[in-house]
C-alpha cells in the first residue's frame, strides 16, 4: 500500500489517484506480467519459488511496492541512451556495443520452455557481458564484501551463453552495482565467462521442470504434502517472493518462508549437484 498525503482533501484524493496510477502501470508492465522464467530467475536458490512460478500457481502475497523497479527501469533506460550516444564501429564494420538486445539462452520447440531475455550491454571489443543493478548503498556494500550471490552470478553467465548462442565471442561477465545515494558509488564484480555455470543452472531447471510433471505430482493434486517435499533455501529472498505468506500452514496456499518453525531443507549447492 502506497503512503500518500495531501495538504487538503483534494490534495489527498489526487495523491491517492496518482499512487494508484503508478502502481497499476508498474504491475501491468510487460516485465511484471511475464510468466515464463527469464535469466534473472533461473538461478533463484529457492526451488519452491521456481516451482510455483513454473506452475503459474496463484500468488498469495500482495503485489510489492513498485518504486524500486520503476527507478531501476529508468536507470536502465538512461544507460541505454548513454551507450547509444557512445556507439562506435569496429574495424570489421560491426557496432561495438549491443545494447538491450534480446538473446535466447535455451531454445526449445515448446514456447514455455524457452529461456530468453535482454542483455543490458555486450561489448564486442572486450567480449564482456554487462548487467546494471541499481541498489541501496547498504546492499551495494554487501555485494562488495561478499560477491553478487549465486542468482546474479548465474544470470550473468546465462546472458553470456545467450550471446555465445548469437554467434558472439564472450570473454567475461560483469555486474555493475550503482548505489542509490547522494554521491556516485559504483562497484563492479567480474569474472571470466564460464559456459559450464550456465549449463549447470539450466540442467537444474530441467530437473525441477521434470519433477513438476511426474505422475506422482499429478496424483497428489499438488497438495501441501507434495509441496513440502520441494526444498527452499537458506539463501531465499522470501520478502520479495510472490508466494510468501507468513504463518501459512498449507503450502498449496502459500509458503511461510525460511524463518518459519520448519527450517529450510536444503541449501543452493545441493540443488545444482
Amino acid at each position: 500500500m502506497a503512503k500518500t498525503s495531501g495538504n487538503d482533501d483534494t490534495g489527498q484524493a489526487l495523491a491517492e489517484r496518482i499512487a494508484a496510477l503508478i502502481a497499476d502501470t508498474a504491475h501491468n508492465a510487460p516485465r511484471s506480467l511475464q510468466k515464463r522464467l527469464g535469466p534473472s530467475e533461473v538461478g533463484d536458490p529457492c526451488e519452491r519459488r521456481l516451482s510455483y512460478k513454473e506452475l503459474d500457481w496463484p500468488r498469495s502475497a500482495a503485489e510489492g511496492d513498485p518504486a524500486a523497479s520503476i527507478i531501476g527501469t529508468g536507470f536502465h533506460t538512461w544507460m541505454e541512451e548513454a551507450f547509444t550516444r557512445r556507439q562506435t564501429t569496429l574495424p570489421d564494420g560491426r557496432p561495438r556495443y549491443k545494447i538491450e538486445e534480446r538473446v535466447t539462452v535455451q531454445p526449445s520447440p515448446i514456447e514455455a520452455a524457452v529461456v530468453s531475455g535482454s542483455t543490458d550491454l555486450f561489448d564486442r571489443l572486450t567480449g564482456t557481458v554487462w548487467d546494471w543493478k541499481l541498489v541501496g548503498h547498504t546492499t551495494q556494500d554487501k555485494y562488495r564484501r561478499g560477491g553478487p550471490g549465486p542468482q546474479y552470478r548465474i544470470q550473468a553467465h546465462l546472458y553470456g551463453l545467450g550471446q555465445e548462442n548469437a554467434g558472439e565471442t564472450v570473454e567475461r561477465v560483469a555486474i555493475c552495482f550503482v548505489a542509490r545515494y547522494h554521491e556516485l558509488r559504483v562497484h563492479v564484480w567480474t569474472e571470466p565467462y564460464d559456459r559450464a555455470v550456465a549449463e549447470q543452472a539450466l540442467a537444474r531447471l530441467g530437473r525441477i521442470r521434470a519433477h513438476l510433471i511426474t505422475a506422482e505430482a499429478a496424483a497428489s493434486g499438488y497438495d501441501h504434502t507434495w509441496w513440502s517435499q520441494i526444498p527452499t533455501s537458506e539463501l531465499a529472498k522470501c520478502r520479495f517472493c510472490e508466494w510468501f505468506k507468513p504463518g501459512a500452514t498449507d503450502l498449496s496456499v502459500g509458503c511461510p518462508g525460511i524463518n518459519a518453525d520448519r527450517p529450510a531443507r536444503h541449501g543452493f549447492e545441493s540443488l545444482i549437484a
